[in-house]
């Protein structure tokens, strides 16, 4: 149960990263009403596929966008089609072996942490998840 514990407090502690990301775009680009739209900015080519804004770095790709704080912290997100941010089991798994305190966790672990926070997490297709509104 340990293990399941820690993998909860990483699957919390992604989730935090996350809104303090969000907090932090918008501030350095007032015009950004979700985090989402860092897509539309860049294929409109108004800001660069990658670089940095306040203090993250980040590489867009495909449907989401990587984040990398100061400290190394790296965030990796995808965004639906209504721009709700979605994740999966490998993006926890690799937030963790980011931290500056390195927490490897099994799928397993992350599967069980994920259901336990349930109502606060909504699986939104086979194996990806949101925060639920």
């Amino acid at each position: 149960m340990e293990r399941v514990g820690a993998a909860r407090d990483l699957v919390l502690g992604y989730i935090r990263a996350l809104n303090a990301i969000d907090e932090a775009m918008r501030v350095a680009i007032p015009s950004l009403e979700r985090l989402a739209d860092v897509l539309g900015l860049a294929r409109s080519r108004r800001i660069s596929r990658s670089g940095h804004i306040g203090t993250y770095s980040y590489t867009v790709h495909g449907a989401g966008c990587r984040f990398i704080s100061e400290n190394g912290t790296e965030v990796d997100v995808d965004f639906e089609a209504d721009g709700s941010e979605v994740f999966d089991l490998w993006r926890l798994r690799w937030y963790g072996l980011s931290l500056p305190d390195p927490l490897d966790v099994t799928d397993e672990d992350l599967r069980s942490a994920v259901r336990s926070l349930q109502p606060l997490l909504d699986e939104v297709r086979s194996g990806w998840f949101s925060v639920a509104s």
